[in-house]
């Protein structure tokens, strides 16, 4: 005889006894939810990037003295997207009108401050495009009275409005401007290194039409065609081979490809002989 309620046995190979039944244990860990895998990290800092901010932020202190109110850190340094050759960029809120810009250096590291009249800051965050998207995420290393904030928060509120729609001139002009720089590409075919100068403007004027004319907050430049790409597929893979192209014919042939689709649903300006 013998116990069927006895846990089952086996022998190893040193001939010691080994169960062969999941434990307890075992048995309520299966039981357990599978976790949800964490959102990933943003990337740290580059090492030294603390000191540096800390320089800069003393420097730009002892330069406006009283007149400071806030100091905002903006672009790839606040994303805390830095690489190499990154710069760090600053807005310095000032309470008067005494507005400027200055470059300096902090160990490797070039510092772009721009000093902003916090009024005129606010009320342009209404009418000028670049502003809130590039406020929005700002981080604020020094404030008076919470006013870089509060601007901050502004922006923000700004960006979840959206851009202000292009009315139907606006697109003329849009379309107009973009044919004029690439008709001044094909004009200096016969000269490819100004036609591919002119040809890369003429690119950028593309990019903010399409910003434009799709009603898309403008992003930083090392995410714009990324972007154009994930909310225009076909669009986007004209403006990659333009780029890439290995000809100047090519690509201008692609610019021509490329206005035809964006402007198709717009008019030409209206002849008046």
């Amino acid at each position: 005889m013998f116990d069927v309620n006895a846990n089952t046995m086996d022998m190893n190979s040193s001939n010691e006894p080994v169960s062969s039944l999941p434990t307890r244990d075992e048995l309520v860990a299966e039981l357990l939810p599978v976790p949800e895998p964490l959102e990933p990290l943003a990337p740290p800092d580059p090492p030294g990037t603390d000191r540096i901010v800390a320089e800069a932020l003393t420097y730009i202190r002892g330069r406006r003295g009283a007149d400071l109110v806030s100091i905002i850190l903006v672009g790839s340094g606040a994303r805390r997207g830095l690489t190499a050759h990154s710069d760090l960029n600053f807005i310095a809120l000032v309470k008067g009108q005494d507005e400027g810009e200055e470059m300096i250096r902090v160990a490797d590291r070039l510092i772009d401050v721009r000093y902003r009249g916090h009024k005129a800051v606010e009320q342009e965050l209404t009418y000028v495009s670049r502003l809130p998207p590039l406020l929005r995420k700002g981080r604020v290393l020094f404030d008076y009275e919470m006013i870089g904030v509060k601007l901050v928060e502004k922006a923000a509120h700004r960006f979840r409005q959206g851009p202000k729609p292009a009315n139907m001139n606006e697109k003329i002009r849009l379309k107009a401007d973009c044919l004029h720089r690439l008709g001044k590409a094909q004009d200096m075919a016969h000269q490819p290194a100004t036609a591919q100068y002119l040809l890369g403007i003429f690119v950028e004027h593309m990019l903010t039409a399409f910003f434009r004319l799709r009603g898309y907050w403008v992003t930083a430049p090392v995410d714009v065609l990324k972007f154009v790409a994930t909310r225009d597929a076909t669009i986007g893979e004209v403006f990659d081979r333009i780029v890439t192209a290995p000809t100047l014919t090519e690509r201008l042939a692609l610019g021509q490809e490329l206005t035809n689709l964006m402007f198709k649903d717009i008019p030409h300006a209206a002849r008046v002989d």
